[in-house]
């Protein structure tokens, strides 16, 4: 073989045109395999959010379904949430007691805010105090403060 060609056993030369192009193509597959692996680790992160926010109310509702006050109810979601900062609102109607609780989605700030929130309602015992049909009663906890406070809503 004379000459100045590369080229296979035949003598052709590779055309030029494509040199680098399967570097491009695997470059362009990684970021796509980044942006699926964020969007399910996104969604990870949401769904456990999710469930925190529904244990927390389920468990304040327990608690406040037994006769204590709001704000031992406000406590024992906040001592589920692991003391993350979250909105823990107490409702009582007709006998029933009902609790919201929503938390922010941590460490994933691209989200723009998304928050997690859940609710659960549970009867209240008969014969506690508390158990009695007057308007309900909210307590709120930011969790910015740390500070409970209660109303009539």
């Amino acid at each position: 073989m004379t000459g100045g060609r590369r080229g296979g056993p035949e003598g052709r030369a590779r055309p030029s045109g494509d040199r680098g192009a399967v570097t491009a193509e695997l470059a362009i597959g990684m970021v796509a395999v980044a942006v699926v692996l964020v969007a399910v680790l996104a969604t990870g992160a949401a769904a456990l959010a999710q469930l925190r926010c529904l244990d927390a109310a389920r468990t304040a509702a327990r608690v406040a379904a037994i006769g204590e006050p709001d704000g031992a109810a406000v406590a024992a979601a906040r001592d589920a949430l692991g003391g993350r900062a979250a909105d823990v609102r107490v409702g009582r109607s007709g006998g029933w007691v009902t609790v919201r609780v929503s938390a922010p989605v941590v460490g994933w700030a691209g989200l723009g805010g998304l928050r997690a929130e859940a609710s659960a309602t549970s009867w209240a015992e008969p014969g506690t105090a508390r158990a009695v049909g007057a308007p309900s009663d909210v307590a709120r906890d930011r969790g910015v403060d740390g500070a409970a406070g209660g109303g009539s809503a």
